[in-house]
């Protein structure tokens, strides 16, 4: 075990010569560099992603919303699979944004995670409290609308405590949709139909996992084939996921190469 910033150890962990595989989880940056350092090793890349949720016109509203709260608040947003862009059909996405805030001021509280009342503590680091304040006064200051939340809560004892927050009339030229945030936000953006939800994703150079909630499975299942994602959920939020089947970037993204979970990360970093 090696500890110290990547910066530091990076390149030496992924270059010395007694080191025959590397297995990576972390941002697209740091991976491709990685990479660069491990060539000619066997890879494992598990890198970004936006975790698109798709609510469309017949979704069960009520289940969609209960699935954004882990998808957006789990490790307050810290996660590869977070809901970044959530994509809600014009037909419900009033219902939907008005039972969401509901339902974060009653069930999100940010506080000390020694607390049992706490459900969402601070973030890790400055760099990703940072990043997330700058997307949301970004997406703000490009028109987008602060619903709830949209700053920090040093009264918690540190600058790293962020509201849960929600924004609303995300569009494509904002930060907060093109990159990833990492922070306790949920960016919602209105749709018209299950095709441009797909174009959207689609557009996006991630593809790790998305989500999608509709009645129809078939509409759901239809929506799996055609997104470029390594991972569908159909009526689950893009924070579940089961450890004994393949999980990662699906190919042509830059979400990475490779499958962890159950054997396969096994079968990958295997020498037959």
């Amino acid at each position: 075990m090696i500890t110290g910033p990547g910066s530091v150890v990076r390149d030496e962990i992924a270059a010395n010569p007694g080191t025959q595989a590397v297995g990576f989880i972390g941002s697209i940056a740091t991976g491709h560099r990685a990479a660069e350092r491990a060539a000619g090793k066997e890879l494992l890349l598990e890198m970004g992603g936006n975790g698109p949720l798709v609510v469309l016109e017949d979704a069960d509203v009520d289940a969609a919303v209960a699935a954004t709260l882990p998808a957006c608040f789990l490790n307050a947003g810290q996660s590869c699979t977070a809901g970044e862009r959530i994509l809600v059909h014009e037909a419900v996405h009033d219902d939907y944004l008005a039972r969401l805030t509901a339902a974060i001021e009653k069930e999100i509280r940010l506080g000390d995670p020694f607390e049992d009342a706490t459900t969402m503590g601070p973030v890790n680091n400055p760099p990703t409290a940072d990043k997330t304040e700058r997307h949301v006064r970004d997406a703000a200051d490009r028109g987008a609308s602060v619903v709830l939340g949209g700053r920090r809560a040093p009264q918690f004892g540190s600058d790293l405590f962020y509201e849960a927050t929600v924004v609303d009339g995300v569009t494509h030229d904002m930060e907060i949709a093109r990159e990833e945030t990492f922070g306790p936000v949920v960016p919602i953006s209105t749709i018209r139909s299950e095709d441009e939800a797909v174009r959207i994703v689609n557009s996006s150079p991630y593809g790790l996992l998305s989500a999608v909630f509709t009645r129809d499975l078939r509409r759901g299942l239809r929506y799996a084939e055609a997104v470029r994602a390594g991972w569908v959920n159909v009526n689950e939020g893009t924070n579940y996921w089961e450890s004994h089947l393949p999980f990662g970037g699906r190919a042509g993204s830059r979400s990475g190469v490779g499958r962890v979970g159950g054997r396969f990360s096994m079968d990958r970093l295997t020498e037959l």
